[in-house]
């Protein structure tokens, strides 16, 4: 993770980015509560984070180094891994900012303090690129109000916005405990419970903003040798804004949503890039026959909306998941092309 190069601060209000023609703004939404997501009871089997406690026992030794462990300097309950989400969104921060000449502010929907920032003309004023990263377990009710759907709707209309949402996983949706196990047993990962279903919030703004996707499931994706994530099948010829230029693979992780084109209208979503599944382990969706899952769409500008929406999980802009040139000029496209 990326060295602090300046002194952090916190605890202060956003001060507004002026506009530079060619060069976007960029900004981050997190859909969580962190109190919500923090205080949830660790007694609970289901639909929370790990504790950093968890975190060290799965991942022994990785995090044993004191900057992790020690409790004096970081969160052993489930604020701790909270917190390694932030670190690990600093390097597309900087990277963005690189690109950029803008540092890239995060918000939270609630956030440590009990700050409430609804997603209104506050975020979106100085806003030109917005990623909407849906990290809410379900169980915590963030739902999306009329006026932000209202003042994402005028966001959208603007000809230099761009929309990017992130809906995490749905994993454990079945009432079958035996599909839940399933499920588990397919992505593999001890720190995620039979049942975690995600994203309220960003389903609400896709219902709203008439995004016609849902993010299912959790699918663990194929891999090559030296365990490197394997290839994504693309659409290069759907890809008019180059959005994929350098761009082969994402980021692995054990557990990516399906997203799912709710839509008949063939050109309503361009699904750009599929990645492969692991078939070694059985899923519902393989055992229906699939063998990838969409993984990036593109909705091209129509009618009143000017703006492009694209869907991608939020894990491809953080490096706990690693971190190649490849995903690099991803990054880089979003925000420059």
């Amino acid at each position: 993770m990326s060295e602090v190069r300046t002194a952090r601060t916190y605890n202060q209000n956003h001060v507004p980015r002026e506009y530079t023609p060619g060069r976007r703004r960029v900004s981050i939404y997190v859909s969580w509560s962190y109190p919500a997501e923090a205080g949830r009871d660790v007694a609970g089997l289901d639909n929370r984070f790990s504790t950093m406690t968890e975190v060290r026992r799965v991942a022994w030794p990785a995090y044993e180094d004191p900057q992790w462990s020690d409790p004096g300097r970081f969160l052993q309950g489930i604020a701790g891994s909270l917190e390694l989400f932030f670190r690990a969104w600093v390097p597309f921060q900087e990277f963005v900012e690189e690109v950029t000449g803008h540092p890239v502010p995060v918000y939270q929907r609630v956030d440590q303090a009990g700050f409430y920032t609804p997603l209104d003309e506050r975020v979106l004023a100085d806003t030109d690129v917005l990623f909407v990263f849906g990290l809410d377990h379900m169980v915590t009710g963030q739902e999306a109000q009329p006026g932000e759907i209202e003042a994402l709707r005028a966001f959208i209309a603007r000809e230099d916005a761009r929309l990017v949402l992130g809906p995490h996983h749905d994993v454990g949706a079945s009432d079958d405990l035996s599909v839940r196990e399933m499920e588990y047993r397919h992505h593999g990962d001890p720190l995620v419970p039979r049942q975690q279903r995600f994203a309220t919030y960003v389903r609400d703004v896709m219902k709203g903003l008439d995004v016609p996707v849902m993010n299912r499931y959790g699918l663990r994706p194929a891999t090559r040798e030296g365990n490197q994530i394997a290839p994504l099948s693309t659409a290069r010829d759907l890809d008019a804004k180059g959005w994929l230029d350098g761009v082969s693979t994402f980021n692995f992780h054990m557990h990516l949503p399906h997203y799912d084109v709710t839509s008949d209208e063939p050109d309503a979503v361009h699904v750009l890039a599929r990645q492969p599944i692991d078939t070694s382990r059985p899923h519902p969706f393989t055992e229906a026959g699939n063998t990838e899952f969409n993984m990036f769409l593109w909705m091209p500008p129509s009618g009143d909306r000017a703006a492009d929406v694209l869907l991608a999980d939020s894990t491809i802009f953080s490096t706990l998941f690693g971190g190649d040139d490849s995903l690099r000029n991803f990054w880089r496209n979003l925000v420059s092309k």
